[in-house]
């Protein structure tokens, strides 16, 4: 079993009840979906900013290429696919 700590988080009232309604729908206890979602939101929230920070160090070395040039790159993307499907 995983090891678990408490939080304790303020919502509004609507947000509270509404998480009880899934609670009770879904036969889960509103701290098992707050953590699932907490979990998800964190999850995410992580990658993205790991995104930011690998375009971050792409910027830094040298790595990138002109809007410009990139639509240019895609629209001939877009145009060979739509020709290929004719």
């Amino acid at each position: 079993m995983s090891e678990s700590a408490t939080l304790t988080v303020r919502l509004s009232a609507k947000t509270k009840d509404e998480l009880g309604t899934l609670a009770e729908l879904t036969h889960r206890t509103r701290s098992f979906l707050a953590g699932e979602a907490i979990t998800a939101f964190v999850k995410r929230e992580l990658d993205i900013v790991a995104g930011v920070e690998r375009g971050r160090a792409d910027l830094r070395m040298g790595r990138v290429i002109d809007h410009d040039a990139a639509m240019d790159e895609l629209d001939a993307m877009v145009e060979a696919i739509a020709l290929a499907r004719k």
